[in-house]
C-alpha cells in the first residue's frame, strides 16, 4: 500500500499505529526491564555484577552504532521494509536471548537484538509522518511519546512481576508473542513510501558505526579513568571515522550523517534541544537512585516507587503537548517545558535529609511534566523541518540525539562521582539543571525562526 498524500485512512491508521507502538514499546520496555533485573541475571548466568553490565552495553552500543545507517537504508529500500526486517530480527533475537546459557551467548544475542531495535527506532518517526495527516502529526507524536513513557514507567514493575512467577529467561521470551502480533499488523497496514534514487553506501555505514561506536566507548572509558592509551585510541578512531565519513559523503544528495539537514536552523536547534533534554534525563535517571538510597536512606523498592511520578507524568503530558503542538510553536512549548524541567532538577538537588515522599513526588512530577511538554512538540519540529524525501535522515537524527544525550548524561554522572562521591548525585542534578536551561534557550530561539508562537 503506497502512502497517501496526507496520511492513512483511519481503518489503516489505527492498526498501523498499534503495530508501531508494540514494537517501540517492546524495544523501550526491554531496556527498562533488563536494567532492573541485572542482579538476577548475574546470578542466573553465573557471572559477577561488573561483567553483567555487558548485557546492557552490548544492546546500547549496537543501537547507537547502526541507527543512522539503518535510517539511510530506509530511504533506499523503503522505511516499511527496514522496519519489518528490524522487527523480525528483534523477535528472533529475543528468542535466542531467552535460550542463552552463558554471559557470552547472551551478550552476542543482545548485540543482534540491539541491531533489530536500531532498525525499528531509525524509521519509526519517519513512518509516523506518513501515517498521520499533517494537521494531526503532533497528536501522533504525542501517542508515540506516551508509549515510550509508559514503557519506562512499567519496566521495573513488569520485571518484578515476571521474575516473581518465572525465570529470567522470560524477560526476553515475553517479546516473542508480542513481536508476532506486531509483525502481522505492520505487514498488513504500514504504507510503502517513495524511495530515494541513490544507492546505499556500505563504506559510509561502516565509518558511521565506527564514529558513534568508538565515541560512546571513548566517553565511557574517559569518565571511568581507565587506560589512557585505550581511551585516546577510541576517541582518535572516532575522529578519523567522522572526518572520512564527511569527506566521503560531501556533495551526496542524502548523506548518512545528515549534515544537509543541519543547515536548516529549525532542524539544528531542535536537535540541540533534544540532546540537552536527553542529557538531563540521563543525568537524572542515573543519579537519582544514588540520591534516594545512599543520601536519603530509602530502600531499593521505595526508590522505584518514588521515581515513578516522572515517567508517569511524561506519559500523560505527552498527549496534551502533542495536541498543542498542532496549534502552537514547538519552540514555545519546548522552551516552557525545559524551563520547568530545569526548575524540577534544581528542586531535587536541594532536597534535604528529612524530605517526605510528597516532597520527592511533586518534584519528580514537575520534571516529568517539563520533559513531557518538550518531547512531542520537539519530535514534530524535527520531522516537519526536514523535507519529506529526507524523513529517514531526520528520523535517524531523532533517535541518535536521544541515545547520545542519554549516554552523555550517564557518563557525566560518573564524572561527578569521581569528583565527589558524597556530593556526586547533587552535582549531577545541578548539571542536569544547566543542560535543561540551555535546551530551553535553544528551544525558545526556534520561535524567532517561525516568526512567533502561533501558527
Amino acid at each position: 500500500m503506497l502512502a497517501p498524500a496526507d496520511g492513512l485512512p483511519s481503518h489503516n491508521r489505527i492498526p498501523a499505529v498499534f503495530a508501531l507502538s508494540l514494537a517501540v514499546g517492546m524495544a523501550t520496555l526491554d531496556t527498562a526491564i533488563v536494567n532492573t533485573a541485572l542482579p538476577t541475571l548475574a546470578t542466573g548466568i553465573g557471572t559477577d555484577s561488573a561483567s553483567v553490565i555487558w548485557v546492557v552495553n552490548a544492546y546500547q552500543l549496537a543501537m547507537v552504532a547502526t541507527i543512522l545507517p539503518f535510517a539511510s537504508l530506509g530511504e533506499v529500500l523503503g522505511h516499511r521494509r527496514v522496519y519489518l526486517g528490524g522487527l523480525m530480527v528483534f523477535l528472533l533475537s529475543s528468542l535466542v536471548c531467552g535460550l542463552a546459557w552463558s554471559l557470552p551467548s547472551l551478550a552476542i544475542a543482545r548485540v543482534v537484538q540491539g541491531l533489530g531495535a536500531a532498525a525499528i527506532m531509525s524509521v519509526n518517526t519517519a513512518l509516523l509522518r506518513f501515517i498521520y495527516p499533517a494537521n494531526r502529526l503532533g497528536r501522533g507524536m504525542g501517542y508515540n511519546s506516551l508509549v515510550v513513557g509508559l514503557a519506562f514507567t512499567l519496566g521495573p514493575t513488569a520485571a518484578s512481576a515476571i521474575l516473581s512467577v518465572a525465570s529470567w529467561h522470560w524477560l526476553f521470551l515475553i517479546n516473542v508473542p508480542l513481536g508476532v502480533l506486531a509483525v502481522v499488523l505492520a505487514y498488513r497496514n504500514l504504507p510503502d513510501i517513495e524511495r530515494a534514487g541513490h544507492d546505499f553506501d556500505r563504506v559510509a555505514a561502516l565509518l558511521c558505526a565506527g564514529l558513534f561506536g568508538c565515541l560512546v566507548l571513548g566517553l565511557g572509558t574517559t569518565v571511568h579513568g581507565e587506560n589512557a592509551l585505550l581511551t585516546a585510541t577510541e576517541l582518535v578512531v572516532a575522529l578519523v571515522c567522522g572526518a572520512l565519513l564527511i569527506r566521503r559523503q560531501a556533495g551526496h544528495p542524502a548523506p548518512m550523517l545528515a549534515l544537509d539537514l543541519f543547515k536548516r536552523p529549525l532542524f539544528a536547534l531542535s536537535s540541540a534541544t533534544a540532546i540537552c533534554a536527553f542529557s538531563t534525563q540521563g543525568l537524572a535517571f542515573v543519579a537519582l537512585p544514588f540520591l534516594l538510597q545512599s543520601v536519603l536512606g530509602h530502600s531499593q523498592v521505595a526508590t522505584g516507587f518514588l521515581m515513578t511520578p516522572w515517567p508517569a507524568v511524561v506519559a500523560l503530558t505527552a498527549l496534551v503537548a502533542g495536541r498543542l503542538a498542532d496549534r502552537f510553536s514547538p519552540g514555545l512549548l519546548g522552551g516552557i517545558g525545559l524551563l520547568g524541567l530545569s526548575l524540577g532538577m534544581a528542586s531535587l538537588a536541594l532536597l534535604g535529609s528529612g524530605a517526605s515522599a510528597f516532597d520527592i513526588g511533586w518534584r519528580m512530577a514537575l520534571c516529568g511534566a517539563g520533559f513531557g511538554f518538550f518531547q512531542s512538540p520537539n519530535l514534530k519540529a524535527l520531522m516537519t523541518s526536514a523535507p519529506a524525501h529526507r524523513s529517514g535522515g531526520a528520523s535517524g537524527i531523532v533517535a541518535t540525539s536521544r541515545l547520545l544525550g542519554q549516554t552523555l548524561g550517564a557518563s557525566l554522572v560518573a564524572l561527578c562521582f569521581h569528583a565527589s562521591l558524597a556530593s556526586g548525585p547533587q552535582w549531577a542534578l545541578w548539571l542536569g539543571c544547566v543542560f535543561a536551561l540551555v535546551g530551553s534557550v535553544a528551544s525558545g530561539a526556534r520561535v524567532w525562526q517561525v516568526g512567533g508562537g502561533f501558527r
